[in-house]
């Protein structure tokens, strides 16, 4: 779990950073602790399925529906793709 923490982390830091050098990238408090949870939950989630999971190849399509998943409900929070209410500009 410490890893989770550590890469959720590591990737808020690069928006973070962008923030710094562009106006492009304007994310406020809301965002980060929106995306952590994702990424943190996303991990979280892998990190028990990969415990359950004993084969190789089935731990990795646990991992690419977990990271489809999450690339889904990103882009739908980012822009709205599928029109939900919790869209996104």
């Amino acid at each position: 779990m410490l890893a989770v923490a550590l890469g959720t982390g590591l990737l808020l830091l690069v928006p973070l950073v962008a923030m710094r050098f562009t106006a492009e990238v304007d994310w406020s408090g809301g965002d980060f602790a929106v995306a952590g949870l994702l990424l943190a939950g996303t991990g979280m989630a892998y990190v028990l399925a990969a415990r359950m999971v004993r084969s190789a190849p089935r731990r990795l399509a646990v991992g690419l529906a977990l990271a489809l998943l999450l690339a889904v409900v990103w882009a739908e929070l980012a822009v709205g793709v599928f029109g939900t209410p919790f869209a996104g500009s």
